[in-house]
């Protein structure tokens, strides 16, 4: 399906899983396509917000048609703070699935390292679970003690974790966890920050590892008509006949030597 149209969708379940982290499961039909690595665009209620929120899939669960998301409220009187007073029962409208997915296939047969950081943690878990890999290595990036969705990932392969403040596994980022505990792979699957997501690059490059990074960036759109959420890029767009990449359409994932962050 080439465009996507609005879904009205109901909530299943929401719960504050770490300060400021929500996880909320709605029934949808976008589970029944949706892919490790890309989102939906929530709408609020507020009319004075006439743009949707992009918000990267956490879980899938086709079989039930329900998606998990998980999500951090940026502010007071948000989008982002009125999904989080939703519950069960109630409705509200998304787009999806949408932007494409990380290319499982890839990791087939190899040892593979799967990493996200902040709020790029979520994606990572329905990645993780359908990851057929040699060795599965996952490495998550928290600022705290307060590392949610551990005990998941914990179930899909093996957890390394790193702490901004040095609560709770490697104190540093994710790149200092995959040093630190000597961790070596074929491919590498990312999701996280700029800085983050830049490191990643280099360390793959370095390394001469093929490396794929889902993109963070503030969508208005989320379909590639505005043109708020580019990236340079090694070739021409063709929307665009310039050096960009349009991170909702044609990413967020990208194979790392494509792009520049």
């Amino acid at each position: 399906m080439a465009e996507r149209e609005k879904e009205r969708v109901k909530v299943l379940s929401q719960e504050c899983i770490a300060d400021g982290i929500f996880s909320m499961w709605i029934e949808t039909k976008a589970a029944l396509s949706a892919k490790p690595g890309q989102f939906i665009s929530m709408y609020t209620q507020d009319k004075s917000k006439l743009l949707p929120r992009p918000i990267s899939i956490c879980e899938a669960d086709a079989g039930r048609g329900r998606l998990r998301v998980v999500y951090r409220v940026t502010g007071e009187k948000t989008g982002t703070e009125q999904f989080s007073r939703l519950a069960e029962g109630d409705g509200l409208e998304i787009i999806g699935p949408l932007g494409n997915g990380f290319p499982l296939e890839r990791g087939v047969g190899k040892r593979v390292i799967l990493t996200g950081g902040g709020i790029g943690v979520p994606p990572v878990l329905e990645l993780a679970k359908r990851m057929d890999c040699r060795e599965k290595l996952i490495v998550a990036g928290y600022r705290n003690s307060q590392t949610f969705l551990k005990d998941e990932f914990e179930a899909n392969g093996k957890l390394y974790i790193s702490t901004e403040d040095g609560s709770a596994g490697v104190k540093g980022n994710v790149l200092d966890a995959i040093r630190e505990n000597g961790i070596e792979a074929d491919v590498i699957f990312a999701c996280g920050p700029s800085p983050m997501l830049r490191a990643l690059k280099a360390y793959a490059a370095e390394k001469d590892i093929e490396c794929y990074l889902s993109l963070e960036e503030r969508m208005a759109c989320g379909i590639g008509a505005c043109l708020a959420c580019v990236c340079g890029s090694k070739e021409k767009d063709s929307h665009t006949n310039v050096m960009n990449k349009r991170i909702c359409k044609d990413g967020p994932v990208f194979l790392s030597t494509e792009v520049e962050i």
